[in-house]
């Protein structure tokens, strides 16, 4: 029975993790919008995207 929780656990951490490597939310972006060009831009990595609506994923360099 031990066993059995011990390989739950790993199997757990192991999705986890394999979950946050495949994520797009690789920093902490704070968009920023510019209302004049029509686009936000992230103050923490400097990428750029056009568009009303603000960005949830960093689509900025790695």
């Amino acid at each position: 029975m031990p066993l059995l929780l011990l390989i739950l656990l790993v199997a757990v951490l192991a999705s986890l993790w394999r979950e946050r490597r495949h994520s797009g939310l690789k920093r902490a972006c704070r968009w920023r919008q510019e209302r004049a060009a029509g686009q936000w831009r992230c103050a923490a990595c400097g990428a750029v995207k056009k568009g009303a609506l603000a960005p949830n994923q960093c689509q900025g360099r790695d």
